[in-house]
């Protein structure tokens, strides 16, 4: 059998390969991505669980990983996820913002893996609601 049926559509062996290669890289990067945020490195294994651990990462409350099951509003989601995880570790050009969209799997590996990269902190930050802006003295806009 040297064909694989997938939805369909038959895959030879070379797409399989390629397709479990960047699968491993991308599990490889995400570990060490992880740890180097001080989460468990374990958590990649765990579909799920490991989205919630990137919402930790960027600051988002756990709940925003529900938002990935909402069709449509997912794909927006998912870029706006890898642009603030980018954020998380300081990179806020727009270059970066195009090189995480395009290479994401292996700019997630350099992310995990060049010492120079270092995580600063959540980059997710909320709008002020109405309330929060009026106890500080805030006029409402």
């Amino acid at each position: 059998m040297d064909n694989f049926t997938f939805l369909g559509q038959e895959l030879n062996g070379g797409y399989v390969l390629m397709f479990l290669f960047l699968s491993l890289v991308s599990l490889g990067a995400n570990w060490r991505l992880f740890l180097k945020c001080d989460q468990p490195g374990w958590a990649v294994f765990v579909p799920g669980y490991n989205v919630v651990i990137a919402m930790r990462i960027i600051g988002r409350p756990d709940k925003h990983a529900l938002l990935f099951l909402i069709p449509g509003y997912n794909v927006y989601f998912v870029l706006r996820t890898m642009i603030e995880l980018a954020q998380s570790f300081g990179k806020r050009t727009n270059l970066d913002y195009a090189l995480v969209m395009i290479f994401n799997v292996f700019y997630m590996l350099n992310l995990g893996l060049a010492y120079q990269e270092e995580y600063e902190g959540p980059s997710y930050m909320p709008l002020p609601s109405n309330k929060d802006s009026l106890s500080n003295g805030l006029s409402p806009a």
